[in-house]
């Protein structure tokens, strides 16, 4: 996977994440708030985990 492929990807999970925290904001969640929970912990390791292998590129070489 080309580091422009994957940095587009990575926008769009970190997309999909906010939605998921806009979601835990509602109060009739219910037992759902833990599955949320859950696949928000899973999003922000995978987050990590992309940041360590692709660190940023510094803006000038």
């Amino acid at each position: 996977m080309e580091r422009h492929t994957a940095q587009t990807w990575l926008t769009s999970i970190e997309q999909k994440r906010e939605l998921l925290v806009r979601l835990l904001e509602q109060p009739d969640l219910g037992t759902l708030r833990i599955d949320v929970n859950q696949a928000l912990e899973e999003m922000d390791d995978l987050i990590d985990e992309f940041k360590r292998t692709f660190p940023p590129e510094p803006l000038f070489s």
